[in-house]
């Protein structure tokens, strides 16, 4: 069987919110500075072979004007939207169903270093283990509510903090890595 890894590359704020009380990131220019300094995300695109995202985060980046932004397949985990309905449709794939059956999707069609993106995706492969790494970056901001980053575990997870970087003086970046016991 085929090694396979889950990998969650995320800011937050102070309070581990990815999104305010509205929805919406704009906070995440707090530190605009931040948009002209690498903070890593080209190389950990580089270790991954396909995207999976939560129809929210999909809708967000829908909402953008830019160009597609992504090189590497994309695939929207929703159980409402249907392919000729998307924005960007020819350069995404909807997925629906367990993650079991959305991974072997995948999975079969040759993705198995999978970057996976969006408060629910997330925290829905968290209840299942299926996290293998995490990057997240702190934004130094108390937003006070909003989609939380984490929920509710049936059970405590380890990670281990392999390396923590500090960006221009005020954003932190830390790499995880699940520590699981054999």
């Amino acid at each position: 069987m085929k090694k396979t890894t889950n990998k969650v590359f995320i800011a937050t704020s102070l309070d581990g919110y990815i999104a305010d009380q509205n929805g919406s990131i704009a906070w995440l220019d707090t530190i605009p500075e931040i948009n002209t300094i690498d903070t890593g995300y080209n190389s950990f695109t580089e270790s991954i072979d396909a995207l999976l995202m939560g129809k929210s985060t999909f809708e967000t980046l829908c909402g953008f004007d830019i160009e597609w932004p992504y090189t590497k397949p994309v695939f929207v985990l929703s159980n409402t939207l249907k392919q000729g309905d998307l924005k960007f449709g020819d350069k995404v794939k909807v997925v629906s169903g367990t993650i079991a059956k959305v991974l072997a999707l995948i999975h079969a069609k040759g993705h198995h270093h999978l970057y996976i993106d969006g408060g629910q995706v997330i925290q829905s492969f968290l209840k299942e283990d299926l996290i293998d790494e995490m990057i997240i970056t702190v934004i130094p901001i108390l937003l006070g509510g909003g989609t939380a980053l984490f929920s509710s575990l049936d059970k405590p997870m380890e990670f281990e903090c392999t390396k923590t970087i500090h960006f221009l003086e005020a954003i932190v970046q830390n790499h995880y890595k699940r520590s699981r016991k054999k």
